[in-house]
């Protein structure tokens, strides 16, 4: 069986660190007590060194006053020798008859006296049994050698300092263990971050509780656990919007279709209409003259609704296709208010009609355009006109407190809209009773389109039932 990469086993991270991290060190340490071993062994044995070549610089003095060799005694030297620069021996303290045997000496002491003035070594004495440490400096007319025995006593002397050992040992057993502590924690952060992705390759969980320390490590986990976390939010947010707008456009469909059907049964009804009348002139010859005209009339009112259809219709078209292509100036909306209200005068008059406007005497100054705000009062005028019902009141207000938008309120005492209606109105070929609808001549798009003009010129607009009787709108329109 074959295993994936994420289900392969490594060995632990922090213990592969620690290991090398380790091997570095003891490495390290081991190189340092070897170069401490040797700097300090060095040490030792250049200060016997010195110390031996005080005796040979004594013995040189001595010799120089006239004392005999013979008669020197030196305590701490067991053996001293004079050669001459041709390396043979002319006095030894063990053998002071050595001459007889002609003995010449050409020691790795005496040659580097002889090229540098002072010298040493350690060695195996050709001459007497042992090892001896040999010490030489070259004088005028002769080098001296003082040797003392390379026994147990000066060989440990020379050794490194156990105590040095030892405390290098202690402190390199701390370090290993506050490291180990070190990389043990840092084992449970990356086992903690592991088990985390592993749970968000999954994603089988809601949230994953972490505990990080209080450091630039634990920052960083949380830091990638916060960054995970707004990512499934943002993920969430993202299927949720995807939802709405699959929804939104399965309404704008379902809309689309309903309004092209509804479309299609409005200019119906008036084409429908005029051909029947039309007919009826046509194949009736001796049809009544006043009844020919009757018929005439109503085709004409016929047309004139089909007329107003087809304008609402593109009206609305084009604030759908292209906003952004309506053009806008400055208007006053009181002076637009007021141009409304003389152009239905004549309808206002006939239905009684009594129209209390607050705005007249206000500057009400908004970016807009001309026909589209026109329209907004002209249907709402026309929708009170055609529905209310005769000798009601119009009341039209406007609060400018707001720095941003005014904000109006259209209102009537007459017949209201029942409840029931009030959230549909402003749908496109709604309508509260059709065939009273059909009979006022009105398409059905009136208030839909003052929804949208208000859309486009930043607004809202909503509807509720006036305080004692009538339906009240309040909407707003950006300054």
């Amino acid at each position: 069986m074959t295993m994936s990469v994420a289900e392969k086993t490594y060995p632990k991270f922090h213990l592969r660190l620690f290991g090398s991290v380790i091997f570095v060190i003891l490495l390290i340490s081991l190189c340092f007590v070897i170069f401490q071993y040797i700097r300090e062994k060095q040490y030792k044995i250049d200060l016997l060194n010195c110390k031996l070549m005080g005796y040979n610089d004594f013995i040189d003095l001595e010799m120089r006053r006239g004392l005999p060799i013979e008669d020197f005694y030196l305590e701490d030297i067991s053996r001293f020798s004079l050669i001459d620069f041709s390396g043979k021996i002319l006095y030894d303290s063990e053998f002071p008859d050595i001459n007889l045997f002609e003995t010449s000496c050409r020691h790795k002491e005496i040659k580097q006296a002889m090229a540098k003035g002072i010298g040493y070594d350690i060695r195996q004495s050709a001459i007497v049994a042992g090892v001896y440490f040999f010490s030489a400096k070259k004088y005028d007319n002769y080098i001296i050698r003082t040797a003392i025995p390379y026994d147990s006593v000066l060989a440990s002397s020379l050794k490194v300092d156990p105590l040095f050992l030892t405390v290098t040992f202690l402190i390199l057993i701390i370090f290993i263990v506050v490291f180990y502590k070190v990389t043990s924690l840092l084992g449970q952060n990356i086992n903690r971050l592991k088990d985390f992705a592993t749970k968000a390759e999954h994603e089988d969980m809601d949230e994953y509780p972490m505990h990080f320390p209080n450091d630039e490590l634990g920052d960083i986990l949380r830091h990638i656990v916060q960054i995970y976390t707004r990512l499934q939010k943002t993920k969430q947010a993202l299927i949720v919007e995807q939802e709405r707008v699959l929804k939104h456009k399965e309404e704008q469909e379902m809309l689309k279709k309903q309004l092209t059907q509804n479309i299609s049964h409005e200019l119906k009804t008036p084409v429908s209409s005029i051909r029947g009348y039309l007919e009826t002139i046509i194949n009736v010859k001796d049809l009544p003259e006043e009844t020919r005209n009757s018929f005439i009339v109503k085709c004409y009112k016929q047309s004139t609704r089909l007329s107003s259809l087809l304008h609402d219709i593109l009206t609305l078209n084009r604030m759908d296709e292209a906003p952004g292509l309506i053009t806008k100036e400055k208007i006053d909306l009181a002076e637009l208010i007021s141009i409304v209200l003389y152009d239905v005068s004549l309808l206002l008059y006939k239905k009684k009609i009594e129209v209390y406007n607050r705005t007249e005497r206000s500057i009400l100054v908004c970016n807009g355009n001309h026909s589209l705000l026109y329209s907004v009062f002209r249907n709402l005028i026309d929708n009170t006109v055609a529905y209310a019902g005769e000798g009601v009141s119009i009341y039209i207000e406007c609060d400018a407190g707001d720095p941003d938008y005014y904000h109006f309120s259209f209102s009537d005492n007459g017949i209201g809209i029942a409840d029931e209606h009030l959230e549909n109105i402003f749908d496109r070929f709604y309508r509260v009773d059709r065939g009273r609808s059909r009979k006022a001549g009105g398409t059905g798009l009136g208030l839909s389109i003052v929804k949208n003009v208000l859309l486009i010129h930043g607004g809202a607009i909503d509807v509720r039932q006036r305080s004692g009787g009538g339906v009240e709108f309040i909407f707003s329109i950006k300054r």
